[in-house]
């Protein structure tokens, strides 16, 4: 079986590599000139089993209204004149209550759970590196009210079972010591266990190395123009240089850029980019750095580690297709990492990045056969992209090849929006 895959950031390179071991010949296709290059990049860097939720919950609506008052906030939105935004933008309000929440958490933490259990058997299968870490997420209360807030969190944690530990503020610094220079600026935290952290742009570039070795023809610079049908199929992608590929099935891993490909051809998927930010500086002294993954709760940053290195990562701008790294747009990232960890790395030297996120309205990601029987997705997963990658690859690679996938795809498809 001959299969295309569209796009090599992280999620289209792991479906290549299962495909791949599973004995397909596999085309990567990407208009970038090499893998990882646009929302894999330099994001924030956790593979955040434990804190996959939906962004649509309940109450969000109002805390997202305050979120756009403060001086450092992680929310902002551009009110651009976009009838695709603005449905995009009613859907997902219309997912904040709690029935919603709870089946759309379930059929998220599926796929979490299954790319948590998968994942050490592809780095033990290939030996790949990539500043890989595996000891948990601090979620940072600045206060009470916060720590008190978490108990809905713990009891959603215990119920997936995600383990979780309660912190004070003594036991916070024990796991994170370089925040003891700090301690009257939080008073607990929430520890996620089983919280892995990576470069996930290192990971891609490694594992299409990996599926090189393998085989897989990854044609870079071709920008995909479109998908033809033909008698009810997919005929191939037309790109703009090669002129059109053909294969027996195509996979659509383009992330924000999807809906571009797939709605021409009547599979409307309602994914819409939110733009996120990032900064990567040096360390510049061990016993002053993060040793794993923070999550400041109040101005929603992350701030990993990463062998030599701090990413710090955080704000949701819905502002279209925008990739513009404007002047003070890494302003609240930067005041993160200064307020928590001052002596820990670099910030003159920090070098900063956007990427766009490719969001559901109901934050689950859409995965596996489409209309078509021989296109399938594997697209949408917003915020955790690196997080579920090695789960989804797989997943939809043994769709394509005709396997029953481990994990049930119901509530995944394109099907729960007609696609």
């Amino acid at each position: 079986m001959k299969v295309v895959v569209m796009g090599a950031g992280v999620i289209g390179v792991t479906t290549a590599y299962y495909l791949a071991r599973g004995g397909a010949e596999v085309t990567v296709l990407d208009r970038q000139a090499g893998p990882g290059l646009e929302t894999s990049y330099a994001n924030a860097g956790e593979l955040s089993y434990g804190m996959t939720s939906p962004w649509a919950a309940p109450g969000v609506p109002m805390k997202a209204l305050k979120w756009l008052f403060m001086k450092r906030r992680p929310l902002f939105i551009w009110p651009l004149i976009s009838p695709t935004m603005w449905k995009w933008g009613v859907q997902m309000i219309r997912n904040c209550n709690e029935e919603s929440y709870r089946v759309n958490k379930g059929r998220m933490v599926r796929v979490s759970n299954y790319s948590r259990d998968v994942m050490p058997d592809l780095i033990a299968e290939t030996g790949i590196e990539y500043d890989g870490r595996e000891q948990g997420t601090l979620q940072l209360f600045r206060t009470a009210k916060q720590m008190k807030g978490s108990k809905a969190d713990q009891e959603i944690l215990a119920e997936y079972g995600s383990p979780y530990e309660v912190l004070g503020r003594d036991a916070c610094i024990a796991v994170e010591p370089a925040l003891a220079e700090v301690r009257n600026k939080f008073v607990g935290g929430l520890r996620l266990t089983a919280d892995r952290t990576g470069d996930c742009r290192l990971f891609t570039i490694a594992l299409a190395e990996s599926c090189a070795a393998m085989g897989v023809d990854f044609q870079y610079g071709q920008s995909i123009r479109g998908l033809a049908v033909e008698g009810g199929r997919i005929a191939g992608v037309d790109t703009e240089i090669a002129g059109r590929i053909t294969g027996d099935a195509y996979v659509c891993a383009m992330g924000s850029y999807a809906p571009s490909v797939l709605n021409p051809v009547g599979v409307k998927l309602p994914v819409y980019p939110v733009k996120g930010y990032s900064v990567t500086l040096p360390v510049t002294d061990d016993a002053f750095a993060p040793q794993s993954t923070i999550m400041d709760e109040t101005h929603k940053v992350a701030i990993t580690r990463l062998g030599d290195r701090i990413r710090v990562a955080g704000t949701a701008e819905i502002a279209g297709y925008s990739n513009r790294l404007g002047p003070h747009a890494t302003d609240t990232v930067r005041h993160v990492i200064g307020d928590l960890f001052p002596k820990g790395g670099d910030i003159s030297k920090a070098e900063g990045w956007t990427g766009l996120r490719p969001m559901t309205p109901d934050g689950t990601p859409v995965l596996g056969p489409s209309r078509y029987d021989n296109l399938f997705l594997n697209t949408g997963h917003g915020t955790l992209g690196w997080t579920m990658a090695c789960g989804s690859g797989r997943a939809v690679a043994d769709a394509v090849l005709g396997k029953t996938p481990e994990i049930d795809l119901d509530g995944l498809t394109a099907a729960r929006y007609g696609g």
